[in-house]
């Protein structure tokens, strides 16, 4: 196309060296054409390096500029590569992509804009739903697993409580009794705060009945919201998503979010657990060709949400040294003042689409963007607000590491479906799949519920339940004044000395052995 490389060579300097800096040769994936001074340039691709997606990303921008289209493009693209991709569908419009698009005017016109060579391709999907919760092969974890300080965020304890909930699950893991499901936490609880089960505790500082009674009370308000779905057996086992496709390509896996979408502080934190139970099994893999996984965590500030900061810390910490594993993580929000400053500095790609400025509060948003752009050649404040649909602001990691340039680009049009496939279409997928008969049916096994209401157990001689104890403790003991708080009484029990002098007690090794406190995968 001699015409297009003479308009090419005739851009300002600035634009041409926005162009040369993505001009990778090794394998890549293609987000669209670069754009300049409002007019496309086909032939000024911009792209991502493929070993570079583990190295983190963030695709922002208000709501209706097209970001949902953007993780379809960049997920097709993966799949094709052979990379398998984990999409969180808050609103059920990405199951589309497990069919062809369809051609119409608007897809062609695109095409031809960034010289794209549109093909309708449907792409390897298999459907999850939380607990089973809406169209999926349902996803649970046990208690255990999901660990205390993921579970202290979804029942809004504060640092005390979480501190208290730990202990009880020191206990559990010590005594052998499995914390299966809510009722089995409920019972151990119950347990350790009757006057059979106070002595248990009394090596790793105790537990108080008013802490016990908070603790029973944001149980039994959380299974009243129908929550204990989402806890219990068949585990699903994460490894289940770095699976490919018959064909070599990578399978999508979709988590159907939105029968669930008004808890956003469960579907969240369960999609922290994923990346924690990702985090534990993976061998250390350094900097590999093509990621294992790509995992896109959409509604992202709900995850930071109220979180305390060791949780804060706890994410920063993953997300910085799951990279290693070969995974990349991208947030998917609306500004990126929505991740916090510590969590965003390890994202070293960019896509962030159009941002509103109708009020203080947006211009505020907007001026915080640009300052979290590298210096560029355009006028950052002015393009955010005129971007169109499935146009954003890219800077990447080129091959050698270095941030990309900032390039305006129009986006290409994704391959598959941009909807949801029908119902009864998806409802077909979900049951022809070689999962569901493995996680479809959840089972209730011998866990700590039972073994504390066994004859045999000592609970049952005298103890009181779980329910009568909920109703015990709804107004709080008072303490004597020189009777140490809960706090004092977990940092200057035993066990956390023990843990500070060695982490080869067993203690050490369950509280130590993940950032948040889950459990490794019994294998």
């Amino acid at each position: 196309m001699p015409e297009a490389r003479a308009a090419s060579a005739a851009l300002p300097q600035p634009a041409l060296e926005i162009a040369s800096g993505y001009a990778f040769g090794g394998p890549a994936l293609d987000l669209g054409a670069m754009l300049w001074d409002g007019v496309c340039l086909p032939d000024a691709q911009v792209r991502i390096p493929l070993p570079m997606l583990n190295r983190h990303g963030l695709v922002a921008g208000a709501t209706g500029t097209g970001k949902t289209k953007t993780l379809q493009l960049v997920a097709e693209q993966l799949s094709a590569q052979g990379v398998p991709v984990f999409l969180a569908d808050i609103k059920g419009d990405v199951s589309g992509i497990s069919a062809p698009g369809a051609r119409n005017e608007k897809v062609q016109a695109r095409a031809a804009e960034v010289h794209q060579e549109w093909a309708a391709t449907g792409f390897p999907a298999e459907f999850y739903a939380l607990g089973g919760i809406g169209h999926g092969v349902p996803v649970r974890a046990t208690v255990t697993s999901f660990g205390p300080v993921l579970l202290a965020k979804v029942l809004q304890l504060n640092q005390t409580q979480e501190q208290s909930l730990g202990l009880i699950f020191h206990y559990a893991d010590q005594k052998g009794l499995e914390l299966v499901d809510l009722k089995d936490l409920r019972a151990v609880v119950a347990f350790l705060t009757s006057d059979e089960g106070k002595a248990e505790l009394k090596n790793i500082g105790g537990l108080s009945t008013a802490t016990a009674g908070v603790i029973l009370r944001s149980l039994t308000a959380f299974e009243a919201q129908g929550m204990a779905d989402f806890f219990g057996e068949p585990e699903f086992d994460t490894a289940e998503l770095l699976r490919t496709a018959s064909d070599g390509r990578g399978m999508v896996s979709v988590l159907e979010l939105a029968a669930v979408q008004d808890r956003p502080q469960l579907f969240s934190t369960f999609l922290m657990w994923l990346l924690a139970d990702l985090f534990h099994d993976l061998p250390e893999v350094g900097d590999a060709d093509k990621p294992k996984l790509v995992f896109f965590f959409d509604e992202a500030h709900l995850l930071f949400h109220g979180a305390s900061k060791a949780f804060l810390d706890s994410i920063t910490q993953t997300v910085r040294l799951i990279r290693s594993k070969g995974v990349g993580v991208f947030f998917v929000t609306q500004t990126p003042k929505d991740v916090p400053a510590d969590v965003l500095a390890q994202l070293g790609n960019r896509v962030q689409h159009a941002l509103r400025a109708f009020t203080p509060d947006d211009q505020k948003a907007l001026k915080a963007t640009v300052k979290t752009f590298p210096d560029s050649a355009y006028d950052l404040e002015e393009l955010l607000t005129g971007l169109g649909t499935g146009e954003a602001v890219v800077t990447v990691l080129s091959e050698k590491g270095a941030p990309t340039p900032v390039a305006a680009t129009r986006l290409r049009a994704p391959e598959s479906l941009m909807g949801p496939v029908e119902a009864g279409t998806l409802d077909a997928a979900v049951k022809a799949s070689p999962l569901y008969g493995r996680y479809a049916q959840a089972v209730d096994r011998e866990s700590a519920y039972e073994k504390l209401s066994s004859p045999s157990s000592p609970s049952s001689r005298g103890a009181k339940g779980p329910d009568e104890m909920a109703d015990e403790v709804k107004a709080p003991a008072r303490k004597p004044k020189d009777d140490p708080s809960v706090v004092e009484q977990v940092v200057g029990s035993g066990v956390f000395k023990s843990l500070a002098r060695s982490l080869g007690t067993q203690i050490g090794r369950e509280i130590t052995r993940s950032l948040f406190g889950t459990a490794r995968r019994r294998r």
